[in-house]
């Protein structure tokens, strides 16, 4: 069997006794059905070299090592090119254009982002499955975060944060935050709409400027909704520039004015604090002025 990664975990002395499943699910934050595949990995966990159990007790000062074993691809390679801000061992950070969906779906079979990620991997000898933390529309373009392995992937999570960056159609001049549920538009199986029993959905937001009637939001999401952000600036009257799905017009732009624009978080291997910032494109920074993030 290949394996993609080894991770190494030194026993502390308050982990001194501890059954190694506690120890890698509760202090190295491994998931449980990372835990249970490793159970059945030739040498997947060690304990100073030395194969062990998930019931075996650890020793205080002990080097635990975890071998991470490929993964089983189901995306199609298609080759494509990748606007890649930041790489190594486990993650991938990439520039997504608007334009490129992120997953195969009815109509974008083949060119999208998970099809271009299998075909990087693969010209690097690489078999790595596609683990987006978080998902961009396919209109909406700017930073996505890709983790290489299943314990990265696990780590990171929700301890993501994220601005995104929006053109309002309309003067917004006040800071704000939208508390409004959001349900399935009715009559729709994709379209949503702020609707009475629908799922929380908060949205902060600051304008940074106003240019020729609209406004460019910087935006925080204390939730993660499809359309979120979308589907509330249409609620208050505001719909993004080029938003037609939701009542923006398309006058200045052809997609909706929306992108993705800060990414924060803490490296799951190293520990690191990643940040990363990523302009406006140019269709954006068009109808802003030339306004610079």
């Amino acid at each position: 069997m290949l394996f993609i990664r080894e991770l190494e975990f030194t026993v502390g002395e308050q982990c001194d006794g501890m059954k190694a499943q506690t120890f890698l699910r509760s202090v190295c934050h491994l998931s449980y059905k990372l835990v249970v595949r490793l159970k059945r990995v030739e040498n997947g966990i060690t304990e100073n070299g030395r194969h062990i159990r998930t019931i075996d007790r650890l020793t205080a000062g002990s080097v635990v090592r975890v071998r991470l074993p490929e993964d089983d691809i189901s995306v199609e390679p298609y080759d494509m090119p990748l606007d890649i801000v930041f790489e190594d061992e486990d993650i991938l950070v990439i520039d997504k254009p608007a334009g490129m969906a992120v997953h195969p779906s009815p109509g974008h079979d083949t060119a999208t982002l998970a099809n271009a990620v299998s075909a990087y991997f693969l010209r690097q000898g690489k078999t790595l499955g596609f683990r987006p933390i978080y998902r961009l529309d396919k209109d909406t373009s700017g930073l996505i975060l890709i983790a290489k392995n299943t314990f990265c992937a696990s780590r990171l999570g929700k301890n993501v944060q994220k601005r995104y960056y929006a053109v309002a159609q309309g003067e917004i001049k006040e800071t704000g935050t939208l508390d409004l549920p959001i349900i399935i538009a009715p009559g729709h199986s994709i379209q949503r709409s702020v609707g009475e029993g629908g799922i929380s959905a908060v949205t902060h937001y600051v304008p940074l400027c106003v240019h020729e009637g609209n406004t460019l939001l910087e935006i925080e999401l204390e939730t993660g909704r499809t359309h979120q952000i979308r589907v509330h600036f249409s609620h208050i009257g505001h719909p993004l520039a080029g938003d037609d799905m939701y009542g923006g017009k398309r006058d200045i732009i052809n997609r909706q004015a929306l992108h993705c624009g800060k990414l924060w978080f803490t490296h799951p291997v190293t520990g690191e604090e990643m940040k990363f910032n990523c302009p406006l494109p140019e269709d954006i920074k068009k109808i802003t002025g030339g306004y610079e993030i």
